[in-house]
């Protein structure tokens, strides 16, 4: 029996089981047991229930939220930006030492506006700086643009190097730019030693191709070993045919 034939049967036995005697309530409350295979004292609760229809829940009005208010969630947003978007508990600590920083910028803060925010717990910054969080995701800027050689014109290596000394390298560049990739500006070069993660890094105005072979050979030049393998990304920067001959 289902759950819907269930419940009619229940409110069809329920005025019959309340009406009857004493006698009879007991052969009506072995005959729900077996037809609905319930236990009999859930049986008992369920045919001895009021009919009367339960109102819903309604949501009591409470106060309103203490942390709501633009006046406090503004200035927690600005020292979030000026933080560079720092976690909630590291806020949290944090807050104390920003504020004074905070009303020469913006202006003198009310004393119940920062006990508040002094106040204010990890989780509450969590939740008032959700819709700025979406709002200022940082993105990831992408310097990397592939190399014009195709790729039958380059070897591919298709095991794992067998690094059991130093010599085998791993090359990259990054971008010091801010929130923008246009203009000129300076890229590091940075290359990494597998076997002994010795490091070289060398600072390149614009990524041209020529800069990076001169970068390289010097790098190449103050190695304490020799250089037997070098591997890269797919920029172009790399995969030229400056670098290509020079290899």
């Amino acid at each position: 029996m289902g759950h819907n034939e269930k419940k009619a049967y229940l409110e069809e036995i329920r005025l019959r089981y309340r009406k009857a005697r004493n006698s009879l309530k007991a052969k009506i409350l072995d005959e729900f047991c077996a037809v609905c295979n319930y236990h009999r004292k859930h049986a008992i609760r369920l045919l001895g229930a009021s009919f009367r229809r339960i109102k819903p829940k309604t949501r009591k009005r409470g106060s309103r939220s203490t942390y709501g208010n633009p006046i406090i969630i503004g200035p927690l947003v600005k020292i979030w930006l000026a933080t560079n978007q720092m976690c909630s508990k590291k806020l949290k600590a944090a807050l104390s030492l920003w504020l004074p920083f905070y009303e020469v910028e913006y202006g003198q803060l009310s004393e119940e506006v920062k006990a508040k925010l002094l106040a204010i717990s990890p989780a509450t910054i969590d939740c008032l700086l959700k819709p700025s969080k979406v709002r200022h995701k940082r993105k990831g800027l992408c310097g990397t643009k592939p190399g014009s050689l195709l790729k039958n014109q380059i070897p591919i290596r298709t095991g794992n190097w067998d690094i059991t000394k130093p010599g085998f390298c791993e090359a990259d560049t990054v971008a010091h730019c801010g929130n923008s990739l246009s203009g000129e500006f300076v890229w590091s070069l940075t290359l990494t030693d597998i076997f002994s993660t010795w490091t070289e890094n060398r600072a390149i105005w614009g990524k041209g191709s020529g800069d990076v072979l001169d970068k390289i050979k010097d790098i190449e030049e103050k190695l304490p070993f020799e250089l037997l393998g070098f591997d890269c990304d797919n920029g172009s920067e790399f995969l030229n045919y400056h670098l290509i001959r020079y290899f």
